[in-house]
């Protein structure tokens, strides 16, 4: 199943109301210099299908998703790290930190996600795309 998305593209699941996430889609999409991710918010209906289909307790998961249609998903550290891997330099470096075991990694993933909203805020609903940027975006 690939839930819409083409076979040459990753998909990033990210909670759209936190602000800290918005603004790392908003990196990643100034930083895609080969257009390969889409995008779509947790609480979207393609996102909740996902979540669905993976079954991800979202309760124990908060994290942000990586979906490839070939592969399936990644979350949380790997997700993140993956995503950076595919950004250019000077980015993509950190993808070293994939040596680190992963509960180690997870264990700071955790802690920033649990505090994004005291740190960063969250918005009142998801983002929404600009018409130019719209087909990044699958809802």
């Amino acid at each position: 199943m690939n839930f819409g998305v083409p076979d040459n593209k990753k998909l990033i699941l990210f909670d759209g109301v936190c602000n800290l996430c918005n603004g790392a889609v908003n990196y990643v999409i100034k930083h895609d210099k080969s257009n390969l991710f889409m995008f779509t918010a947790l609480q979207s209906d393609i996102g909740k299908k996902i979540i669905e289909h993976y079954n991800i307790d979202t309760i124990k998961l908060d994290s942000i998703l990586l979906y490839t249609p070939k592969k399936g998903i990644h979350y949380k550290s790997t997700a993140a790290l993956k995503v950076a891997s595919k950004l250019g330099f000077p980015i993509n470096i950190l993808v070293i930190f994939l040596i680190v075991p992963k509960v180690i990694r997870n264990w700071v993933y955790d802690f920033i996600a649990k505090n994004r909203y005291k740190w960063y805020g969250k918005k009142d609903a998801c983002m929404i795309p600009t018409p130019e940027l719209k087909n990044k975006f699958l809802e």
